[in-house]
């Protein structure tokens, strides 16, 4: 997805599912939903918080 596409993306009102989240590419699918206005759940196992 090109940066100006991403500007035009709004995901207020909606919600995510992210699993894998913890790390690597979960993580960052789960940032850009949350960045694009999704409420955004996560779930990863065995993961410390930062």
């Amino acid at each position: 997805m090109e940066e100006g596409d991403r500007e035009h993306l709004s995901l207020a009102g909606r919600a995510g599912v992210v699993t894998g989240a913890g790390r690597g590419i979960g993580r960052e699918i789960a940032l850009a939903l949350a960045r694009a206005g999704a409420s955004v759940v996560v779930n990863d196992a065995g993961v410390a918080l930062d």
